[in-house]
């Protein structure tokens, strides 16, 4: 009898917290991308004080007729941002010069970048249970 009621209780804690932690889809479209070579990377960032510094989650995508694509499945509720870049030499690595993108880069909302990189205030978008799309133009 210990171990039904032990096995109930355990089934109504886990169900309370499956209820109460919602996610959702993030569904990201990268358009304009200049050549069919090497990869597109794609890199979800959750808050602003690791914006373009650390990658929540990432991911890589092959490019086709100047398009690329990727989903992000059972991200928590809150704040994101996106940020990608056309691999060209394919290395994973964005080449830069003295800090510039020698490769084209994007994020979400299109937030432009203005004597730096783009802002996590522009950039950012909200996410709850539902799927968000988000459509990047290099």
């Amino acid at each position: 009898m210990k171990n039904f009621l032990a096995v109930i209780c355990f089934v109504y804690v886990a169900m309370g917290m499956a209820q109460s932690k919602s996610s959702g889809t993030i569904e990201v479209e990268i358009a304009g991308v200049e050549s069919n070579e090497g990869q597109m990377v794609i890199g979800l960032y959750s808050s602003n004080d690791q914006w373009l510094k650390k990658i929540y989650k990432g991911t890589y995508s092959a490019i086709k007729d100047g398009k690329a694509s990727a989903t992000f499945k059972d991200i928590p509720e809150g704040e994101y941002a996106i940020s990608v870049f056309h691999d060209e030499d394919n290395n994973g690595k964005l080449k830069t010069f003295m800090g510039i993108p020698r490769e084209t880069v994007g994020c979400s909302n299109n937030a432009p970048a203005r004597f730096g990189p783009p802002k996590w205030q522009d950039a950012k978008f909200y996410i709850t249970d539902k799927v968000v799309k988000q459509e990047i133009q290099l």
